[in-house]
């Protein structure tokens, strides 16, 4: 069966922890072009900011996710189109390769399987949140990426592999061994893409670019030209 984010070129991470850029509404963001709306964050994610940027978005024809960064935050609404889980393939910290998944097994009887998913993560830029939470070894050469996202589909049967440099841009050397190395998975992207060029750059290097910071700092008229970016690289 296909799998929405087969069909998509550009998601657009939402942090329910940061605020809309002056003037912007949701409606706004629903009118970039993404392809789908992911709602997530690192650090001081709660219930309540997780549904107040749920509940705005709903309203909008985009494909909506959640990311949740733990199983605390977990929200059940009807507006979601699923769960994408992330696991840490290189954390240092067992707790966000299986442990924290373990968990929300554990305390949710009623789990919804046909709406969840999970991302194998390669986390790679080390003065990230995400990096510092996971302890994460990212001193990772293109080949070791490579064979992560092998191990990632091979042997772990993961439909979506994620190379994050969550808040710098990353090296498309890496992006690409990690691309080359999958036959099915979905390669998604994400870290510093803040323009037209860095989108096309890396459209041309993952099935998916995620853009997040952008809005919550410039707006949408600059994911705009991301979402441009990107497609352009996919039709050339």
């Amino acid at each position: 069966m296909t799998k929405q984010w087969e069909d998509w070129d550009h998601i657009l991470k939402i942090d329910p922890d940061k605020d809309l850029v002056e003037g912007e509404t949701f409606e706004d963001v629903a009118r970039t072009g993404t392809d789908a709306i992911e709602i997530g964050g690192t650090l001081d994610m709660t219930t309540e900011k997780m549904e107040r940027v749920v509940d705005a978005c709903a309203e909008h024809d985009v494909p909506l996710y959640q990311e949740p960064s733990n199983p605390g935050v977990v929200i059940d609404s009807p507006a979601l189109d699923g769960y994408l889980i992330p696991t840490v393939l290189n954390a240092g910290d067992p707790f966000w390769v299986t442990g924290a998944h373990k968990e929300w097994v554990r305390i949710d009887e009623d789990l919804d399987w046909d709406r969840t998913h999970t991302e194998a993560y390669i986390v790679m830029n080390p003065e990230a949140s995400v990096a510092q939470l996971t302890d994460a070894d990212c001193d990772q050469d293109p080949d070791d990426v490579g064979a992560y996202a092998r191990v990632a589909e091979r042997m772990f049967g993961q439909e979506i592999v994620y190379v994050e440099y969550s808040g710098t841009y990353g090296d498309p050397e890496v992006v690409a061994a990690a691309h080359d190395a999958l036959d099915d998975a979905t390669l998604f992207y994400g870290g510093g893409v803040r323009d037209y060029d860095a989108a096309y750059e890396m459209g041309q290097r993952s099935d998916v670019v995620v853009v997040g910071d952008l809005l919550h700092d410039e707006g949408c008229d600059a994911v705009r030209e991301t979402v441009e970016g990107v497609k352009d690289a996919h039709s050339d």
